[in-house]
């Protein structure tokens, strides 16, 4: 392929990740940005194993066809619950995958310069230090491994030693270029990915995955400089910064610092009572037919979703409920927390997969001051995101965190199967406070039954 056309083309796909990154920025936005930079990262595919004779034409269709298939299949497959654990893996592959790159590009042609040493060893660090931390997250995330912080004897110790001898290694891998000290890099970085994750509590997930979403386009970037790939750098680069922007804004959602998450220790697994361990608080339950009196006859709701949104699979419902709520000329909108699930984004994804309109859709800093002035504040499946701990109690370990103040409303309802604390694995006096009433039911089985009620009311 001609250099010039090869350029122009690598020249258009930068200028479609660029566009499509523009319009991740907002949901209703966010399908057509996805396709244009998905589009733009198949042209610079394509033209760099035709341009580099790579594979035939064969094996590119072959990829196309295979990688495609399977991309469709797990966007079928995989449920709403499941999307944290999947865009975990997607960053451990793109990690994987540079440190790959950067691995042949060493084996193929050795370290060249100082400069192409340090890219090539960063590739290599980052990029598998990306996809061990990132499946140690998708274990966390399904459960496979404990949610909790997990500590091994002596860690206080040894972890900075590891560290300082990673960074040793690289600093000798630059200047003598061995393949000795190639497979000690790699094999240090995949275990710093490792112990730098299993500490880090449950409730830090979130910003966890969009660090590791981060660190897997510097390792990109960091490859492109070293098998000097220009459409690389500019991808890495434009994913790196991206993603580094929304790590800020999730640990000033959480009022943390990105040093107090990688420390770790805080949150894990969930654990509590089943609805009834109410020890000597009130708690004021209600059911369906109750409710649905209190909602239909309400001028405002602001619903509230959550994790337990995403398991019950109840997105469909809360939409039909809020769409005959809508009929009786209620005021409805959804409040989103940056932090809601476990993902960045979970709760908008999980929400227009039940096609809910983008403009009832409000960030934490746009409603919060409205739930003063909110008939019914309806909380389905969150937790921590609406804990007044973090407001009120200066001894709580969420303390200073911005809260949906949902607690503020009129009257607030909270759809949960149980007392139990989220994934943060603290208790929320929310449950018990004079104008929360309780409902306690998987989420999609309540709906349905708000559904059923709210047409007769």
């Amino acid at each position: 392929m001609p250099i010039e056309l090869s350029g122009l083309l690598y020249l258009a796909a930068a200028g479609l990740f660029i566009v499509g990154l523009k319009r991740l920025s907002s949901p209703a936005t966010a399908r057509s940005g996805n396709r244009l930079a998905s589009i733009g990262m198949l042209v610079a595919v394509v033209v760099t194993l035709l341009d580099q004779g790579v594979i035939e034409y064969v094996w590119v269709a072959a990829g196309l066809v295979i990688g495609g298939a399977i991309g469709v299949l797990l966007a079928r497959r995989v449920a709403m619950t499941g999307m944290p654990e999947l865009v975990a893996a997607f960053n451990g592959f793109g990690g994987g995958a540079s440190a790959l790159v950067a691995g042949a590009a060493f084996l193929l042609g050795g370290t060249g310069g100082a400069v192409t040493a340090l890219t090539l060893g960063l590739s290599v660090v980052i990029g598998s230090v990306t996809f061990t931390g990132s499946f140690v997250a998708f274990g966390k995330l399904s459960g496979r491994v404990s949610g909790g912080p997990v500590h091994y004897p002596g860690q206080r110790y040894a972890d900075p030693v590891i560290l300082a001898g990673t960074l040793g290694v690289l600093a000798w891998f630059m200047i003598s270029g061995d393949l000795l000290e190639f497979w000690i890099l790699l094999g240090l970085s995949l275990l710093v990915g490792v112990i730098r994750v299993l500490p880090i509590g449950g409730g830090d997930m979130p910003v966890v995955i969009a660090f590791l979403n981060s660190l897997s386009g510097v390792a990109a970037s960091m490859a492109g400089f070293a098998i000097e790939s220009s459409v690389l750098i500019i991808s890495g680069a434009l994913v790196g910064a991206s993603g580094l922007i929304l790590t800020n804004i999730m640990v000033k959602a959480m009022n943390r610092t990105l040093m107090d998450v990688l420390i770790g220790g805080f949150g894990g697994d969930s654990t509590g009572g089943d609805g009834s361990d109410t020890g000597d608080r009130t708690v004021r339950r209600t059911s369906a037919d109750d409710l649905a009196i209190v909602l239909a006859y309400a001028q405002s709701v602001i619903v509230v979703p959550g994790y337990g949104l995403a398991v019950a699979q109840a997105q469909h419902a809360l939409r039909e409920l809020a769409d005959l709520l809508a009929d009786r000329d209620v005021d409805v909108k959804y409040a989103i927390h940056p932090v809601a699930g476990r993902m960045p984004g979970h709760m908008n994804v999980l929400l227009a997969e039940a096609d809910v309109s983008y403009d009832r859709l409000y960030d934490l800093e746009d409603i919060n001051s409205d739930f003063a002035h909110t008939d019914v504040a309806l909380v389905v499946g969150a937790n921590d995101v609406v804990n007044p701990s973090a407001r009120d109690d200066a001894t709580s370990p969420i303390y200073g965190m911005p809260i949906l103040d949902v607690d503020r409303a009129r009257t607030c309802v909270v759809v949960k199967r149980s007392l139990s604390p989220g994934f943060a694995g603290i208790d929320n006096p929310l449950f018990y406070k004079e104008n929360t009433l309780m409902f306690f039911a998987d989420a999609k089985g309540a709906i349905e039954d708000l559904v059923r009620e709210v047409r007769t009311a």
